[in-house]
């Protein structure tokens, strides 16, 4: 089980109930199992952080980045973030809202490929 800090659940909550419109958008596509029958959550609590969604069977963090995230301040912290989860053996795949709207069957290509073939 990955850690988790406990005082983030009542804010993961709030936001599982205000997703963007991306991740919206992109949930309706992987839940329920409809990607390699592999489960996902979305605003998963991993140590300090709140990702967009988690694949505990591929050890995948997917984000979905806004505009802020394309400002230096923003790009440092996901660095950050990123090598943080990357030491806790997890990969990070990293789309803009624009991309998953504009190029969605790209973005399910690139998660397809990085989930485990199903049993």
């Amino acid at each position: 089980m990955l850690p988790y800090n406990k005082n983030l659940k009542k804010f993961a909550r709030e936001l599982r109930h205000n997703l963007t419109e991306a991740e919206t958008f992109l949930w309706l596509k992987l839940r329920k199992r409809q990607v390699k029958n592999c489960r996902f959550y979305r605003q998963r609590i991993i140590c300090n952080y709140i990702v967009d969604f988690y694949c505990p069977d591929a050890k995948l963090v997917i984000e979905i980045d806004g505009g802020q995230h394309y400002l230096e301040p923003g790009m440092v912290k996901d660095a950050e973030r990123d090598c943080h989860l990357a030491d806790l053996g997890l990969k990070v795949l990293r789309f803009s809202a624009r991309e998953v709207f504009e190029n969605t069957e790209g973005v399910l290509e690139r998660i397809f490929e990085r989930l485990p073939n199903p049993p």
